[in-house]
């Protein structure tokens, strides 16, 4: 084959491969890379890249950066959905999620809490999706050029001076219901009295004028208090005070008159009664927050300048049902007011043994302050300990209650020295006689030859040390490690040492003895806590006997004071702690209300049972409702 045959026959080839590649080229037009760009800067939520795709990349980006921002998706996505080459027109399919209680509006003027918003999160609603097409483009994009820029690209009937909002629509509010069905929580209006240091020349003289008409409602707010605050909120506005419409309606003028005073409404859920307070309040908003998320309705609308919406997709809300709970008003109000009074910190849990229904919960103005201890505060529970210790000792078959044992003033146990309180001696006298009066030395010998778990099993037995998950209610019960030395018995048989109760605790003690076995909490009718372990209860023998001991507690024992009150039980504790006053108890059982009472810092059980009797006694009608 000769040199021009072989360079003819590649030059033909050569060119043959060159006009194929012209003739079969696959790449995008003009228009359907523009279309690709800009959906694919949508889905990245990158304004500034996809303004920057059209005409009037400054006013599309004011479009675009408004319509995320108003729709506050969890997500969205464009995707072309057809494009003409020739024409440069094309057509986006875009898909918008929301999250069932997220809004970036909520007509109620108030915006859920975290703790609801994460509940509300973990309960997984049903997603909100909101789905159309758009059209845009024109023979600039076929010549590759920008895309017209028009408002309607983003979404359905969008204008130049149209907003996008997503929010979600109420579909009622819930009551919070006490346990006898009356209301005992209502959504509310409130005001927010709020003072701006910017808009005034002399901050110190409104909160002059202010504060001698909060006093009346909130006697610790002082020109003092309002000027500190502003100091420490730095320029920024300051929350003053939230009023009712009650204790608005009176001074709402003279507010309105002070320099750089505003009031804004809110809504909130608040007690009907406004001298209701209790801890466990705070789980039931969680659940009408959760009630309120779940319910909702949600809706997208076309917001014109002048305030006027349309809808363009949604879903109304639905009623949610009211919550019943278990409280009682009239336990809760004589609880409140047992202990209002102390000096102290002093709380009162109390529940219904038959069905584990929480009556009330309440702590006075020092223990607010502190959180909710009557619900999660861990003390040492003193004698009233003595009411497991008495428990484990007839269970191990080795005493009665008519055993008689001694009760000396002072004893010696494995290197530990307890004393009675202010060292009384009884002598010889039988276990009932010893756990009436309380005697330290007595329980100290008992818990020596005791098993290592044998308290912390007993505990156990009446839910103390027990965890609940309980719906609307955060509590600790306790704990009593097991106690390997017989040193480390006796200090936990007279609830010292490692052994911790709460208020709630206790008062689950109580409910346990009267019972005969312990009740799943529950502060919700119909929707009890669930423990981490079933208790197993003891033997029924044996709280018939222990209940007996508690009558003889409170008839010829340490709790006399409360003898008028019939067929009252109970056991009085106090319990040291290193460098302070000690802490007074005392648990009960009167019919179908078991409760606790705890007062920290009383030096003895005596105030403790003094508020006992402070909080039975006006309740006689309605122990057993």
């Amino acid at each position: 084959m000769s040199p021009g045959i072989t360079f003819g026959v590649a030059t033909v080839s050569v060119s043959a491969l060159v006009l194929g590649g012209v003739a079969c080229s696959t790449g995008p037009t003009e228009t359907e890379t523009a279309a690709q760009e800009f959906a694919d800067a949508l889905t990245r939520r990158d304004v500034q890249a996809a303004a920057a795709l059209t005409s009037d990349p400054t006013a599309a980006a004011t479009a675009i950066g408004q319509m995320f921002e108003g729709l506050n998706p969890t997500d969205a996505r464009f995707v072309v959905a057809s494009t003409d080459s020739d024409a440069g027109t094309f057509a986006l399919d875009a898909d918008w999620t929301f999250a069932a209680g997220a809004a970036a509006d909520t007509p109620s003027g108030t915006a859920p809490t975290s703790s609801a918003a994460e509940t509300t999160a973990a309960s997984s609603p049903p997603a909100r999706e909101w789905t159309y097409t758009t059209s845009g483009g024109g023979q600039a994009v076929a010549d590759g050029g920008a895309i017209p820029w028009d408002p309607a690209l983003l979404a359905p009937g969008l204008t130049a001076d149209a907003t996008l909002r997503y929010t979600a629509l109420a579909g009622g509010s819930p009551a919070v219901l006490a346990g006898n069905g009356s209301p005992l929580m209502t959504e509310q209006t409130v005001t927010v009295v709020t003072l701006d240091p910017t808009a005034v020349p002399d901050p110190t003289a409104s909160a002059a004028a202010l504060a001698p008409l909060l006093q009346p409602i909130a006697p610790t707010v002082t020109a003092e208090s309002i000027s500190a605050d502003l100091a420490a909120a730095q320029g920024r506005p300051l929350s003053v005070i939230t009023l009712r419409d009650s204790d608005l309606a009176p001074i709402e003028a003279q507010l309105a008159a002070i320099p750089g005073v505003t009031q804004v409404k809110q809504t909130r859920l608040l007690t009907v009664d406004k001298a209701t307070q209790s801890p466990a309040f705070e789980g039931l908003r969680t659940l009408w927050e959760e009630a309120q998320a779940d319910t909702a309705g949600w809706a997208v609308q076309l917001v014109q300048p002048d305030g006027t919406a349309r809808w363009l997709a949604g879903q109304d809300g639905t009623a949610a049902p009211d919550i019943a709970t278990t409280l009682d008003p009239a336990i809760q109000a004589s609880a409140q007011a047992a202990i209002a009074g102390l000096p102290q910190q002093a709380a009162i849990v109390a529940i219904r043994p038959s069905t584990g229904g929480v009556l009330a919960v309440a702590q006075n103005s020092a223990a607010g302050a502190q959180g909710p201890i009557a619900l999660t505060g861990l003390y040492p529970p003193g004698s009233t300990f003595k009411i497991v210790t008495t428990s484990a000792a007839l269970q191990g078959g080795s005493v009665t209650p008519d055993t008689v044992l001694p009760c000396p003033g002072v004893a010696t146990i494995e290197g530990r020295t307890i004393p009675n309180d202010d060292n009384f001696d009884l002598g010889s006298v039988p276990l009932h006689t010893a756990f009436a009066r309380s005697c330290n030395t007595t329980m100290g010998q008992l818990a020596v030859s005791m098993t290592p778990t044998a308290l912390h099993d007993a505990a156990q037995q009446f839910g103390l040390g027990v965890d609940y998950v309980t719906p609307g209610l955060t509590t600790v019960t306790g704990s009593v490690p097991p106690a390997d030395t017989p040193a480390e018995r006796v200090e936990s048989a007279i609830g010292q040492g490692r052994v911790t109760a709460s208020p709630f605790g206790m008062a689950l003690v109580a409910a346990s003895v009267a019972r005969g076995s312990t009740p799943a909490p529950m502060l919700v009718q119909g929707q009890p806590g669930v423990g981490d372990t079933t208790p197993t209860p003891a033997p029924a023998a044996v709280t018939d006997q222990l209940k007996s001991m508690m009558r003889e507690t409170v008839t010829a024992g340490t709790a006399t004071q409360l003898a008028d009150i019939p067929d009252v039980r109970g056991k009085t504790g106090t319990a040291e702690v290193a460098g302070q006053p000690s802490h007074g108890w005392f648990v009960g059982i009167d019919q179908d209300v078991a409760f606790a009472v705890f007062v920290a810092g009383a030096d003895s059980s005596g105030p403790a049972v003094d508020a006992a009797g402070r909080f039975l006694r006006p309740i006689q009608a309605y122990a057993t409702r």
